[in-house]
């Protein structure tokens, strides 16, 4: 295996966990949850679910730059060499960090303090909006995966 193959393959299993964990979370997870628990269970599941899957997102936030970069020196010299579409992926990681930070630093505390407090309502407006959040991040997420695809790197 090639520096470039082993660098690239990271870079592919961190783009995954994180697009791939965020799209069975709100495709899968999310309506099933609605469908078969009452706001005490679900919003006590969905802490649960955020603890374990955000350990893993910050794995991926790590790994994406550096294996990146490695990528963009590997493969075009640097910044100044590489194509159009390069950079629009470094603007999409950017956005989609802000939006997670978002979501870890400001939303999920909330989330977590309604739930021990049980009070449910101020802990569905708290998950209502990271949930919106992260559908949006996920769109980004599946844009910046259609753009890789589009555009490989090889």
């Amino acid at each position: 295996m090639t520096a470039f193959a082993a660098v690239y393959a990271l870079h592919l299993l961190a783009a995954l966990i994180w697009v791939g964990g965020m799209f069975f979370a709100w495709m899968i997870l999310r309506p099933a949850a609605m469908t078969s628990l009452e706001a005490p269970a679900r919003l006590t599941l969905w802490t649960e679910v955020f603890r374990r899957f955000f350990h893993w997102v910050w794995v991926a936030v790590l790994v994406l730059p550096i294996t990146g970069f490695g990528l963009l020196h590997l493969r075009f010299s640097g910044f100044e060499t590489a194509p159009r579409y390069v950079h629009i992926m470094i603007g999409l990681y950017l956005a989609m960090l802000a939006l997670f930070i978002r979501v870890q630093v400001l939303q999920l505390p909330r989330l977590r303090q309604a739930v021990q407090a049980q009070d449910w309502p101020a802990g569905g407006e708290a998950l209502g909006r990271i949930r919106r959040l992260v559908g949006f991040n996920l769109l980004l997420g599946l844009a910046l995966v259609a753009i890789a695809a589009a555009r490989p790197m090889f």
